[in-house]
């Protein structure tokens, strides 16, 4: 086991960056065989991936200790999995005249007629069982008659042979010579001659019974649907599984599988056999896309009437054209940078169209209000003097909101692609605004406004409107004096500082994301090692019966010894691999979104809590897995041990997970150590085999044969039809060691001449025993896992590994050395134990660490924006301070909705940061140009906040509005959250706050200033 475990991981660590997200190296070690996962860092080429990894083995192929053959190197990735996925199965009244064998060559037929689809890729069938050829043998016969299962096996391999011989000339033709033929079937099979006994001959059918049906794997497929009178039909089934091919359309590609299939039925599926769509990622994809573009129309419908009512119906028509336009730029953009229209991509253009149209509404509000001057000009003029009044400050707003969206574009890990689109679109869309707000829209705004016409009456000049004098009352009393000044400051101060407590009472929890409302769960079922496939069967029906009384829940698929068509979290997890008969999974398809009150995570809450009730046998653990709303990772709450020895290490695992298990919201715990598989040691007894002249070839190859099988060719039927595989090898009833496989020949042919045979049992010796634990190395270093579920009071790792540091300080070790803690990075010093966390948070503490880094460099970036567009170094912190006030909105807005601040609702604190000194930018711009006319600074201050206030209201009511149309989204909620709640605090804080500081930092004899 060593000898191949040291070569294999010196070599994958030459083809691999490893890192501890997004790449790495997990070896996996059981006996006689090893795995490495070689994860590459995100964006990698998959073909790239692959040709390095052949390359390296290839290599270093001299390396590979003799014996073991070349390593097996199979890709994975997201195009590997399946976005459509079609179960048969047949009524239940045909169900008895259905067999595996027959779902399978019926799934077969299917898969073949659907992979003509365009741009279908990887295919493959889960379940049912191909048509074999089997001889099988008896032992007592082969005894009887002195033959041994090497010569059976020889006659028919060597009866089943067709080649091609050569060429002849015959008749002036030159014709190919074809050799012998394929054994059809049962007579072919049974009628050959193997050896004579007493002058009688001896057949294969003597010795043997030949049978063809389906091969007798160890895995099962079940589809259960609810029927008529309240009770559930369970059926076999078989499930074929389509991928697509990297950078197609899975809508296209779904709906012309379904096409194709609606095509083949009643000709190809026959009428008592049903064909259920239990995967559809294209429907998916296409029902979310439907629903964000709807929202995207109903925002942008919004905006209108907002603008509508506040200006004019002109201006409105203005933004009506202002807002497509710029949208499809924005996707002419996404085009060339390489971004797909996904749902990460129209969130990203429901996330700036609130803010794509602050230009628009600052440019055709101040043409406007220049317009309801009157004094004389005309609309030209009047039109480019207000174009040219705001179009600095305009400029340096746009690219302050550039400057905070874009740092987010370097996040790492696995997060930072998958939420790329929003800030690479949201810069682009800002940057296209800015063109259209100051081409287009004063353009429209002339053509929608000739000379002559009368002013529209929200422009007509009556003092100041509305909210000017509503802004006068509440910004009177504060700038009056300066300690009122410093009294609102203060008191804004400890407002942000109070609702952060929020964060360290756990009033307000933090997650990586929150979790999405799918169609789709699984139970995944782990029985203790050598469990056989009746009592996965019968545990996963158990399951299932109690899965059956959850209302939502539509049709249930049950796989014993055979993984289900994994999704990307099954990617990740290596789902893909759970071939053996203690392993199996349940897939639950649940009522779609809009036919269930419940999402799909409290519906896993209460199947959690229903499972706890049922009787599992002693070891096995039953594990509710939901589809991942991002990156998924091998488990929510994940600790790897680390530690001199492997005692050490699996003696803190043990204790490691009884803490686990004393936290109450932390659930389906399991660990990567599991038990020894139980084994039969068959050895052979030396001095035995020597007095009976055996030869330990022999006795090793009648082992091999006899409890594995021997595949000895395949029978070519023609017509189009795949070959059959013949095989000889025991029927399952018969595989245990007892008396008649003891009795199965051997040849005793080390003496010349000598051709006798003798029983298998005279020459062997069987012993019970338990197999090897497994062994995991974590990027060279070994390393046991810990791993875990979070439901119910807290959800998010960082909680649960809060409580579990605590109980570790607290835990009596014994003899143990406490365990170090540490949450990034592997140990250097293994020479005492180290837990170290991984998983969700792994993914969490590097998202968030990128991103708080991006939000550095964003005020930096705004910082020399602003200091460039004033000309001052202090003046931009004055701009800058209104920035902290959005936390108020952000933490009561997560508090009063129950939601926990997530890596989108970090987004919306990062853009605010934009939009916020945006609204100051201009603020401050006009408080400037105020300064400069003999006017009191108060006066100034109060004149600037009014005539201020409506444009930056209306540009924070277009951004809430966008926000608004998302706030039910489970994913995206933090982030309109963040802008709904931000947005109101700040904005309303910031043209209070900004001249509150002015009154502080500026005494009477600098007013004039």
């Amino acid at each position: 086991m060593r000898v191949l475990r040291i070569p294999m991981a010196a070599q994958s660590k030459n083809f691999i960056d490893t890192k501890r997200v997004g790449s790495g190296l997990l070896m996996q070690t059981v006996d006689d065989r090893v795995m490495v996962t070689a994860r590459f860092v995100v964006g990698t080429s998959a073909d790239d991936a692959i040709l390095r990894a052949h390359e390296k083995i290839r290599a270093n192929i001299d390396r590979i200790p003799v014996g073991i053959p070349e390593p097996l190197i199979i890709g994975r990735g997201i195009n590997d999995v399946a976005a459509v996925v079609l179960t048969l199965s047949p009524k239940p009244e045909a169900a008895a005249r259905y067999t595996d064998k027959d779902l399978y060559q019926l799934a077969q037929q299917l898969q073949f007629e659907l992979m003509k689809t365009d741009n279908a890729g990887l295919s493959y069938i889960a379940g049912g069982n191909a048509q074999q050829i089997r001889v099988e043998p008896d032992p007592e016969k082969l005894a009887l008659y002195g033959v041994t299962l090497q010569q059976l096996v020889a006659k028919v391999r060597d009866a089943n042979r067709s080649f091609q011989a050569g060429q002849v000339r015959d008749s002036g033709t030159m014709r190919t010579v074809a050799a012998g033929q394929t054994l059809a079937g049962i007579p072919d099979i049974g009628l050959l001659l193997v050896t004579t006994r007493d002058g009688r001959p001896v057949y294969v059918r003597d010795v043997a019974s030949v049978v063809i049906g389906p091969s007798p794997q160890e895995h099962r497929v079940w589809m259960e649907m609810p029927a008529k009178g309240g009770h559930w039909d369970r059926v076999p089934a078989v499930s074929v599984a389509f991928a697509k091919r990297a950078g197609a359309n899975a809508v296209v590609v779904a709906e012309e599988l379904r096409a194709r299939l609606e095509s083949v039925q009643g000709r190809l599926v026959p009428q008592d056999v049903n064909v259920a769509v239990t995967r559809d990622y294209g429907e998916t994809a296409n029902e979310k896309a439907n629903e964000l573009l709807f929202h995207l129309g109903l925002a942008t419908v919004s905006i209108v009437v907002l603008i509508a009512f506040a200006i004019g119906w002109r201006e409105a028509l203005v933004t009506l054209v202002v807002i497509p336009t710029t949208i499809l730029l924005t996707l002419f953009a996404a085009k060339v940078m390489g971004y797909t229209i996904n749902r990460v991509s129209l969130f990203a253009l429901i996330f700036a169209i609130g803010i794509l149209v602050d230009d628009a509404i600052v440019v055709i509000e101040n043409i406007a209000r220049h317009w309801a001057m009157k004094d004389g000009r005309s609309r030209l003029q009047g039109a480019v003097e207000a174009v040219a009044e705001v179009g600095n400050p305009t400029i340096v707003a746009t690219l302050t909101v550039v400057a905070a969206l874009l740092p987010m574009l370097f996040v790492s890990g696995l997060m930072g692609p998958y939420m790329a689109p929003i800030p690479a679109n949201a810069s682009a869309a800002m940057l296209f605004s800015f063109f259209v707000a100051m081409v287009i829209a004063p353009w429209l705004m002339l053509r929608l406004h000739p000379e002559g016409k009368p002013v529209h009456e929200h422009e007509a000049p009556h003092g100041e409107d509305f909210l000017g004098r509503l802004y006068r009352r509440f910004a009177t009393p504060i700038v009056r004096s300066r300690r009122n000044a410093w009294r609102f400051l203060i008191g804004v101060g400890v407002a942000t500082m109070a609702v952060c407590v929020l964060f360290a009472t756990k009033n307000v929890t933090v997650k990586l994301l929150p979790f999405d409302n799918k169609s789709e769960m699984s139970v995944v079922v782990d029985l203790p090692e050598g469990a056989t496939l009746e009592d996965t069967e019968r545990t996963l029906f158990s399951i299932a019966d109690v899965a059956r009384q959850v209302p939502e829940v539509r049709s249930i698929e049950t796989y014993a010894g055979t993984p289900a068509p994994f999704n990307f979290n099954g990617l990740v997890r290596h789902y893909y691999i759970r071939e053996a008969a203690e392993l199996g999974e349940l897939h639950l398809n649940l009522a779609p979104r809009g036919e269930r009150s419940r999402s799909s995570h409290d519906i896993a809450l209460d199947l959690r809590a229903r499972l706890k009730k049922v009787a599992l046998p002693a070891g096995t653990v039953a594990r509710v897995v939901e589809v991942p709303p991002g990156p998924p990772v091998l488990s929510t709450l994940l600790a790897e041990v680390y530690g001199p020895d492997s005692a050490t290490r699996r003696a803190t695992a043990a204790e490691l997970k009884k803490i686990f298990a004393s936290v109450p919201y932390i659930v389906d715990i399991d660990d990567s150590i599991g038990e020894p598989r139980p084994r039969l040691r068959i050895s052979i007894d030396q001095d035995r085999l020597e007095f009976f002249g055996v030869e330990q070839r022999d006795v090793y190859d009648t082992i091999a044969a006899l409890f594995g099988g021997t595949t000895v060719g395949y029978s070519h039927r023609g017509e189009g039809r795949d070959p059959i595989e013949i095989v000889v090898r025991l029927p399952k009833r018969n595989l245990s060691w007892n008396q008649l496989l003891a009795s199965t020949p051997v040849a005793a042919n080390t003496v010349p001449g000598n051709k006798t045979v003798v029983e298998l049992g005279d020459v062997v010796r069987v012993t019970e025993e338990v197999g090897s634990p497994a062994i995991f190395r974590r990027d060279g270093r070994f390393a046991d896992m810990i791993m875990a579920e979070l439901a119910g009071t807290y959800e998010a790792p960082i909680y649960g590994i809060l409580d579990v540091d605590t109980k570790i300080a607290a835990h009596d070790w014994g003899a143990l050395a406490k365990p170090t803690v540490r949450f990034h990075g592997q140990p250097e010093d293994e020479s005492k134990p180290t837990i170290l966390w991984d998983g969700e948070w792994e993914i969490t503490y590097v998202t968030f660490r990128d991103m708080g880094a991006a939000f550095m460099v964003a005020i930096v970036g705004i910082y020399i924006l602003v200091v460039a567009q004033f000309g001052s170094f202090k003046l931009p912190l004055v701009i800058l301070t209104p920035i902290p006030l959005t936390l108020i909105g952000i933490v009561l807005g997560h508090w009063l909705f129950g939601a926990p601040f997530t890596a989108t609702s970090m987004i919306g604190f990062i853009a605010l940061a934009g939009i916020i000194v945006r609204n100051s930018i201009l603020l401050v711009d006009f408080i400037r140009h105020g300064s400069g006319q003999g006017k009191a600074l108060r006066e100034v201050l109060l004149e600037a906040g009014a005539v201020r206030f409506k444009p930056i209201l209306l540009t924070a009511l277009a951004a809430m509005i966008g926000a608004a149309t998302i706030l039910l989204d489970p994913i995206f909620q933090g982030l309109a959250i963040s802008l709904l709640f931000g947005l109101a605090s700040s904005t309303l804080l910031t043209v209070l706050v900004i001249p509150a500081i002015y009154v502080v930092l500026r005494d009477k004899s600098q007013e004039s200033r």
